[in-house]
């Protein structure tokens, strides 16, 4: 077969099991996104399936895109434009902070308007960023671990572009690629201590970051008892929970969400979750968290049956991508059940959005 006459670094891994789960993800996403969208979408803008129609379009895109680049561009071609990528992720960050450019939403300005849509910065630049550190491991194995110098250049990178998120802000994005720096560095083999001391410095940094900004500490505050303003800085997330409630063990069915209807800021994007609480209960809910978990596992099994064969450079994509994958999906998981304060982050292939897809 052509597979075997490929060099194992040209070899596409397979996993049929992940790929079912992440459409069947995709499939509960497009699902989700017309229920929570109806009333907004109606009212908005006079059709009630207008985010179901732009999702499912955004999906079709996203699934032809990813059936190219899978069957037609070699992961070799992909490592060799690694410092393509990363010029293309620090220019849309500084494109997007540029007036005329990007887009103001909600006070932050984290979107790029182009004829028809807009593209959010932070996913493209995310993707980027990972393939040029995913192509710097490989190149650099040996020297990150006996050097400072080469372990301190990735880290140089991560702060420039955390110091471009911050300027939108978009805190969340900032958090979700430091981690899965770290965890890709130390996949890598970086000495322990030497990373323990570096995410200390990181971790006393992010704390810094968040006190420092008002409306940081007061998400942080109303997160702590949001009972205490659940008319202002704790409406958000008290009304989230009072999807779940309503849910009991089976919910009240697709489509009967009462939250949804202007109750709940966000129920289609940061807050799909949920609605899906609301609607199919703690079983469904339950069922979607064990399917995410489930993914993630298939993606991290993936990565280390790839670097196990030495494919580095595709180990460590697949790994970063998997790393921003689950920490995005259990941290919208846990800011919609109250566990963690608001970051503005989607749930992955299940929250409305292009860029994210």
């Amino acid at each position: 077969m052509l597979l075997e006459r490929l060099p194992s670094s040209r070899r596409r891994p397979d996993d049929l099991a992940l790929l079912v789960c992440a459409l069947v993800l995709a499939v509960i996403g497009l699902v989700m996104v017309m229920s929570a969208s109806l009333q907004i979408g109606e009212t908005k803008f006079g059709s009630p399936f207008y985010f179901f129609s732009r999702h499912l379009v955004h999906l079709t895109v996203a699934l032809l895109a990813g059936a190219f680049c899978y069957l037609l561009v070699p992961i070799a071609l992909v490592e060799r434009l690694r410092f393509v990528a990363l010029i293309a992720a620090i220019s849309v960050l500084v494109l997007v902070l540029i007036p005329g450019i990007g887009r103001e939403v909600n006070g932050s300005q984290r979107w790029i308007s182009l004829p028809g849509f807009n593209v959010q910065a932070s996913e493209l630049a995310k993707l980027g960023y990972l393939v040029w550190l995913a192509g710097y491991i490989n190149n650099k194995r040996e020297e990150l671990l006996e050097s400072w110098q080469a372990f301190l250049i990735p880290l140089g990178v991560l702060g420039f572009m955390v110091f471009l998120l911050l300027l939108e802000p978009d805190f969340g994005a900032a958090v979700v690629l430091g981690l899965a720096t770290m965890g890709m560095l130390f996949m890598a083999g970086v000495p322990v201590l030497r990373f323990l001391s570096i995410a200390l410095i990181a971790v006393i940094g992010a704390a810094g970051v968040a006190l420092l900004q008002p409306y940081r500490v007061s998400r942080l505050m109303s997160f702590m008892d949001p009972w205490a303003d659940q008319f202002g800085s704790g409406y958000q997330l008290t009304q989230s929970l009072i999807a779940f409630g309503r849910g009991h063990f089976d919910g009240v069915g697709l489509g009967n969400s009462v939250q949804k209807l202007f109750y709940l800021p966000e129920a289609h994007t940061d807050f799909v979750f949920a609605v899906t609480a609301e609607e199919f209960g703690l079983l469904g809910s339950v069922s979607l968290v064990l399917l995410f978990m489930f993914v993630c596992w298939r993606i991290f099994r993936l990565a280390m049956s790839l670097l196990s064969r030495q494919e580095v450079f595709s180990g460590q994509l697949v790994l970063g991508i998997g790393l921003v994958f689950a920490t995005q999906a259990f941290v919208n998981i846990g800011v919609n059940m109250g566990l963690l304060p608001t970051k503005g982050l989607t749930l992955p292939l299940v929250s409305y959005g292009g860029s994210s897809l």
